[in-house]
């Protein structure tokens, strides 16, 4: 995997630590190993000087986000450290630079902290306003304290960001749309929608297993997130991508390196990284990450060498969950020249059954292609 310094777009750092973990997650996090987080760090760090040593210049950077895991944890004296290495190591000027932070875990004058280290964006895990579902989901945080931290954080911080989860077990419509309510009236500049997705040897999956809780029904939710998007424009927030609204100006610069496969490069326990051609992994362990950071090894576990297949589905795929879509010539530029014929009949088939419009050589989903994204893309490539 090679990355060029005029090329490279954003970094993207990963703080496994959590203070407990939420049942419907995923996610390579790591609840009560505390005593590991300076060591942690000292590997990140590492792992950021030598990629940076590597570079043939400063690269001029879109992008850094810090996810996890919760950031938010991050040790003051060593997040303040790791700041001074990537200023050091990487044009961050005019970056977008997010933490992820959940409530419940930012001490007083953290927030100030951070603005002054250069973070100029907040993505807050909001997920509920509902205290009894929060407690279900093992959420550690409250309603008010979700809406106490925004209200704080606004002091300091023009661009925030939160997270919600439609579709979860307990919620009704109308709670749904309460909630959505108080949430756009916040001084925050984007809101992330996310469908709640079960996976497997979570919590909330043996939950749903043995009938503790139930799921609302898909066309439920189907018109709750349309109801959402719609509702949401009122407020002056815009859907640009599937699950994704903001203000004019406020889009996710991160996540659009994401979408359209820019180079991005991920440090830390199971951070991806993509050159433009080549997908890689980190370690998922924590002791084999320290123990091959330590030992001057690369941490990289699994890397992919994209087909040309592969290509066209991510492009397609991609730029179908962004409201501006993708050009067809995009597409075509990559497929064998006896399949754009092909290609141009699926177009017209799936437009016929309004799920796609066309327009200036542009395809993109209409509402009723949205909640069928798959599909869509399915049908385009079968």
């Amino acid at each position: 995997m090679t990355f060029d310094s005029q090329t490279l777009q954003a970094l993207y750092l990963h703080w496994p630590f959590c203070p407990y973990r939420c049942s419907f997650c995923p996610f390579v996090a790591l609840a009560s190993h505390d005593q590991f987080m300076q060591a942690y760090h000292h590997a990140l760090a590492g792992e950021v000087r030598t990629f940076a040593e590597q570079l043939d210049g400063k690269p001029r950077l879109t992008s850094i986000f810090l996810g996890g895991g919760t950031p938010s944890t991050y040790p003051d004296e060593l997040l303040l450290d790791m700041a001074g290495i990537l200023k050091k190591s990487f044009d961050t000027h005019e970056s977008e630079i997010t933490i992820e932070v959940n409530p419940g875990t930012v001490r007083p004058g953290q927030l100030i902290r951070w603005e002054q280290m250069g973070i100029n964006r907040l993505s807050v895990g909001i997920q509920s306003l509902n205290d009894t579902v929060l407690k279900r989901l093992n959420r550690r945080h409250t309603a008010n304290e979700s809406l106490s931290l925004i209200e704080h954080a606004a002091k300091n911080f023009g661009n925030i960001s939160v997270d919600l989860i439609l579709g979860l077990p307990g919620v009704s419509a109308a709670e749904w749309k309460e909630t959505l309510g108080k949430v756009a009236s916040l001084p925050i500049a984007h809101i992330s929608l996310y469908f709640l997705t079960v996976h497997e040897t979570t919590p909330l999956y043996f939950s749903l297993q043995n009938k503790k809780v139930s799921l609302p029904e898909e066309d439920e939710i189907t018109d709750l997130y349309h109801w959402s998007a719609n509702f949401l424009a009122t407020q002056g927030l815009h859907r640009y991508e599937l699950s994704n609204f903001a203000r004019p100006g406020y889009e996710s610069r991160h996540n659009m390196v994401y979408w359209q496969r820019a180079p991005y490069k991920g440090f830390g326990l199971g951070a991806c990284s993509f050159d433009g051609t080549t997908r890689t992994a980190n370690e998922k362990n924590l002791s084999h990450y320290l123990e091959k950071i330590n030992g001057d090894q690369s941490p990289v576990t699994f890397t992919e060498e994209l087909s040309s297949e592969q290509v066209v589905m991510e492009k397609l795929m991609l730029g179908l969950r962004c409201a501006h879509g993708v050009t067809i010539d995009t597409i075509e530029t990559d497929l064998p020249p006896h399949h754009k014929q092909q290609f141009r009949k699926r177009i017209a088939t799936l437009k016929e059954e309004h799920l796609i419009a066309e327009r200036r050589g542009t395809i993109a989903l209409t509402p009723a292609g949205l909640v069928v994204e798959n599909e869509v893309v399915t049908r385009l490539l079968q």
